[in-house]
């Protein structure tokens, strides 16, 4: 008996999901300050730095069960972790008890809102499609999405623009009482936080694909349900606890935007998992329940999404009607999804 039997496939996935959620944390703070030094807005920093930081641990993870070959683990991580993050938005809800969290949040939101909606509904496509063609190994599907991504955060970025220059304007004077000297040494601090938070998660992450694959095999649980729900769960922490904590500081647009972006970012990230799996193209070989995965999440997004246009200062006394229905939704997704 080896020392990874003996220790258990369970242990093991605790371990690392520790190590990634504590990593993950990190790398979201040292990413808050890297934006913070740089001058960005709240919006831009949650749907596309924050987003990215946060999303790192679905992406060294579900590129790990691919490697491993488990593109059913890798799929169901990504889907699942959209579902995961429209939760978090439900429960955020809970926790500001003055004013709708929604209503505070900006409206542009809807942009990244619709765009993670597009791309997840262009890969459920994908996977019904069932078309092998790949160039230099990566599925065609992978790229599209990746260049519907790159093309999406275009169009948020034109959007912030004329607020982000305005921005800058309004903090002339804080920039010129801060000396050049602090501001690159806290940059570099930052930087070398960041690097190290990335690390640690690129450490952790084959650990956490191996381990939730040997826990699918020896349950009986189908890698598919494991990969949407207990993997998802736990890489999508970090964005759980960005949201909370931007939440209690009145940052209402980064953490919107960054469970938004992450959706988006997620499905951006097929791209890379689809390059470390090397059976051909991924969309062709994972299993069509994920597309009822990709489509549930779809769903609990538009209702996100509604929640942000509509726009009323009432508030009900314990939990918004959208907020319930995402958490409702979400529990019935993942008994539908159980095998």
């Amino acid at each position: 008996m080896t020392w990874r039997e003996g220790f258990g496939p369970w242990a093991i996935f605790l371990l690392s999901a520790v190590v990634i959620v504590y990593a993950g944390t990190k790398l979201s703070r040292y990413g808050d300050q890297i934006a913070e030094l740089t001058g960005l807005g709240g919006l831009w920093i949650g749907v596309v730095l924050m987003a990215a930081a946060t999303s790192l641990p679905e992406v060294f993870t579900t590129a790990s069960a691919a490697v491993i070959e488990a593109p059913d683990l890798a799929a169901g991580n990504l889907f699942g972790a959209g579902m995961t993050n429209m939760f978090t938005l439900g429960l955020i809800d809970l926790l500001h008890r003055q004013k709708r969290v929604w209503q505070k949040a900006a409206f542009e939101h809807a942009l990244s809102a619709g765009l993670a909606m597009f791309l997840t509904g262009l890969a459920a496509f994908f996977i019904l499609l069932d078309v092998d063609v790949t160039h230099g190994g990566v599925g065609l599907g992978s790229m599209f999405l990746l260049l519907f991504y790159i093309f999406g955060m275009r169009l948020v970025f034109r959007q912030e623009r004329s607020k982000w220059r305005k921005r800058e304007q309004e903090k002339v004077a804080e920039i010129e009482n801060t000396t050049p000297s602090g501001k690159h040494k806290g940059l570099w601090r930052a930087g070398i936080g960041f690097g190290l938070a990335a690390a640690g998660l690129l450490a952790a992450a084959p650990f956490l694909a191996s381990s939730a694959n040997e826990i699918a095999n020896k349950t009986g649980i189908s890698a598919t349900f494991i990969g949407t729900s207990l993997v998802a769960i736990t890489t999508s922490l970090p964005e759980l606890v960005t949201a909370i904590a931007a939440v209690r500081l009145g940052a209402f647009d980064l953490a919107v935007g960054n469970l938004f972006g992450s959706n988006a970012f997620n499905m951006a990230a097929f791209f890379f998992v689809d390059v470390a799996y090397r059976g051909g193209s991924l969309f062709s070989v994972v299993s069509d329940a994920h597309a009822l995965t990709a489509l549930w999440s779809m769903l609990l997004m538009s209702i996100g999404l509604m929640g942000i246009i509509y726009r009323v200062e009432e508030r009900y006394l314990l939990i918004e009607p959208d907020s319930f229905l995402i958490i409702l939704g979400y529990c019935l997704g993942l008994w539908l999804l159980f095998p």
